[in-house]
């Protein structure tokens, strides 16, 4: 089976999934309506969706309380991209501009809770604590990671270990959970739930470390921003991690710190 063929598995949710993420509230003010129009527009993958879906239909989980996490999970990393952007000073994502490239950052911030609301409200539609209580867990996770990369910034050494917390926390958790959603869903056995979020947060640590390694190897066009964005930044990634233990003494990589 090819990788492409995976989202045709459970294509007919997805659609309903996409249905949930256009859904509008009349009472929301028509500047959250546009923002929101310009977030899910921006048509990403739906990676984490389809993991949702995928392990749902694995599981043996109910389809339509399912497509209610899909959703959720794609909600909350929409959000998390709003904060990130306007935190690390994004104008560009995936070829296209930032929402706090034309709002101020007060209305960027309120954007992105309204959209962690939304995300939540989603969720709930699942009537599954269980899944309630990781849905927040991984919010706390993905916001500790956000805090400790703020931190680990220009100035300070980071060891490896350190980086591995960080993306586990910032990306790996809401890629853990999305692998794991459908078990919980479905009631499934625990041993059958911890190899789905073994299996997620795997998948999630190499998917930041290819994002990491792009960051200095790829162009603008295939990235969606500014190359070498995270070095600029003083942001220490396992490239730059590499290269350090390689050359700890190198003048420009001292002089940069």
């Amino acid at each position: 089976m090819t990788e492409l063929s995976f989202p045709s598995l459970v294509r007919d949710d997805l659609g309903r999934v996409e249905a949930l993420l256009w859904m509008r509230s009349p009472e929301q003010h028509k500047a959250i309506g546009v923002a929101l129009d310009h977030l899910v527009g921006g048509r990403g993958k739906r990676f984490r969706p389809t993991l949702v879906l995928l392990s749902a239909n694995l599981c043996g989980a109910d389809m339509d309380r399912a497509v209610f996490i899909a959703a959720a999970v794609e909600m909350l990393h929409t959000a998390t991209l709003v904060h990130d952007d306007l935190i690390d000073g994004s104008l560009m994502r995936r070829g296209v501009e930032t929402l706090n490239t034309h709002w101020s950052p007060g209305a960027t911030v309120l954007t992105g809770d309204y959209v962690f609301a939304r995300a939540a409200y989603l969720a709930s539609q699942a009537c599954n604590v269980r899944l309630m209580q990781c849905f927040a867990e991984t919010l706390m996770d993905i916001c500790s990671g956000e805090v400790q990369q703020m931190f680990n910034g220009r100035g300070s050494r980071v060891s490896r270990r350190e980086y591995e917390r960080r993306i586990r926390a910032k990306t790996a958790s809401l890629i853990a959970m999305s692998a794991k959603a459908g078990a919980i869903l479905a009631g499934a056995e625990e041993e059958a739930t911890e190899a789905l979020r073994t299996y997620g947060e795997r998948l999630g640590l190499a998917f930041q470390i290819v994002d990491d390694v792009l960051d200095f190897v790829a162009d603008e066009e295939t990235l969606g921003k500014p190359v070498g964005s995270d070095l600029r930044q003083g942001l220490v990634t396992l490239p730059l991690l590499l290269f350090l233990e390689a050359e700890p003494d190198h003048p420009e990589v001292c002089r940069a710190l």
